[in-house]
């Protein structure tokens, strides 16, 4: 080899020394960044004939396991709509109170028992005629708050699908100029590694949204897949998705009643959106909260028809109507939980507790007919002597008659309100465990991610060693071609 040729090669191992170092930086600089990758430079040995010419650096590539980070990906998905059912669930929880606190719908119905029972030894006395109308409005008060609480959450699921949906139409033009840039530098053989990082951010961000499968094409280009073969489109076209505002109320529900769904290009996709929060907030608005909501309408049309059966229309409709069961089963009374009330004659007349709504009799000092029947009948699993109460409807709920509640409901009220709030307490309980749960499971892919592609700052320090080692070794070789050159010429000179 020539010394020409030796101090061609020591210049090329300073400059490939050089890139390596800055890598180092780079990876150094980073070390705290959520989701860099670390950034390697690859490079070969350059020959020709058989004689060696020194080293090529290639471009920075990253270390990145592509398995963990599809792990993880899902796995966020995941944790994001647990979240989101969790928050909501723990909403609805606030508003039905501590079993057997007295706040609670149940301790409420179990109030006004006692108020008959005590209304039964002297139902003649005004003061306790009042204390049973008063009772009975306090109930009613707690059963439309505690659906109002669900109309809230419904309507704030259907407000954050539209600001996801619009964040999702920002992720995906953040992704696609990112692997526009991507695409044409590695046309160019040049290095992708920091718009590779800065692109799984924004599909880390994707992944909070919904469920996705992500394939990367050998020119750097992206495949993003959904649920049941939805593919998000990154390329050749602006906020692809749509989603409008709806006023949520418990009669509104999706498709057909007056909530529209998240299209695509104009295709409807709703059903196709899953994980994450826009698909936790679908199921939230369509299927769980309007299921809970139909299961209190259904406690509420029990107590209004049990009462009315005894000959007292003690809570009714605004327009002082007892609802009827329809086809669907609650045509005739979705969202009745919502407007229940103590009926306005009841509660002109408080005596009406006495004598009943059906007809008004006189001469009824002393009168305990109606109100031996109600606590008999209407607080009790028969609706007359040997004749079982009809069993509340547990399927066939909701505006469209498709919803199911998922419980045996048992025949007396308070057996019914009791299993109507242990039923929604235990999945919002169960929400709440499994976010537990499946975090513990993301802090363990995304430590593990980390071990494996992050920076390790040990390993840095000990590539840096070797690299001033290789720069002082090809440093000396220059050093001792520049002595030899210089002896070379003092003798021909």
């Amino acid at each position: 080899m020539t010394l020409d040729g030796a101090l061609s090669i020591a210049t090329g191992g300073l400059a490939n020394v050089n890139r390596q170092m800055a890598l180092v930086s780079q990876n150094v600089a980073n070390a705290s960044t959520p989701g860099y990758a670390t950034q390697i430079a690859t490079q070969h040995s350059v020959t020709a004939d058989g004689q060696g010419l020194g080293v090529h650096s290639d471009r920075a590539i990253r270390n990145i396991d592509t398995v963990l980070q599809a792990e993880l990906f899902g796995q966020n998905a995941t944790v994001a709509g647990l979240q989101t059912r969790r928050e909501a669930l723990q909403a609805i929880d606030s508003l039905t109170g501590t079993p057997g606190q007295g706040t609670d719908i149940a301790s409420l119905l179990g109030r006004l028992q006692d108020q008959f029972s005590t209304l039964l030894n002297g139902p003649d006395s005004p003061p306790q005629q009042s204390q049973v109308v008063s009772t009975a409005v306090t109930l009613t008060q707690g059963i439309n708050a505690l659906s109002g609480g669900y109309t809230a959450q419904r309507q704030a699921a259907q407000d954050a699908i539209v600001a996801d949906v619009t964040t999702l139409n920002t992720v995906l033009a953040t992704i696609s100029g990112l692997t526009d840039t991507i695409i044409t530098l590695k046309t160019s053989s040049r290095s992708t590694a920091d718009l590779e990082n800065q692109r799984d951010a924004a599909l880390a961000d994707l992944s909070q949204l919904l469920n996705i499968k992500v394939m990367e094409q050998p020119n750097g280009d992206l495949l993003i897949g959904g649920s049941a073969g939805l593919l998000l489109p990154i390329h050749g076209v602006t906020n692809p998705f749509a989603a409008t505002g709806a006023n949520v109320q418990p009669g509104a529900y999706y498709p057909g009643g007056g909530i529209t769904g998240v299209t695509l290009g104009g295709t409807d996709v709703t059903r196709q959106l899953v994980g994450g929060r826009i698909g936790a907030n679908i199921a939230l608005r369509d299927v769980t909260l309007p299921t809970e909501q139909a299961e209190l309408d259904e406690f509420s049309q029990n107590l209004a028809s049990r009462f009315a059966a005894q000959g007292l229309a003690l809570f009714t409709d605004p327009l002082g109507n007892v609802p009827a069961i329809g086809v669907p089963t609650q045509v005739n009374y979705v969202g009745f939980a919502s407007t229940i009330q103590v009926n306005p004659a009841v509660q002109a007349t408080a005596s009406l507790v006495r004598d009943g709504t059906a007809a008004v009799p006189t001469g009824l000092a002393g009168f305990t007919g109606i109100i031996q029947d109600v606590l008999t009948f209407t607080f009790g699993a028969n609706q007359a002597v040997g004749v079982p109460q009809p069993l509340s409807n547990t399927s066939g709920l909701g505006a469209a008659g498709n919803l199911r509640a998922p419980y045996v409901a048992p025949l007396t009220l308070a057996g019914i309100v009791t299993t109507v709030l242990a039923s929604q307490a235990q999945e919002s309980a169960t929400a709440s465990a499994q976010s537990d749960t499946e975090q513990a499971v993301q802090t363990s892919l995304a430590g593990k991610l980390s071990a494996r592609s992050g920076v390790n700052m040990d390993t840095e320090m000990s590539h840096m060693i070797q690299l001033q080692n290789a720069y002082g070794a090809n440093a000396r070789v220059m050093s001792v071609v520049q002595a030899m050159w210089s002896q070379l010429l003092q003798s021909v000179r």
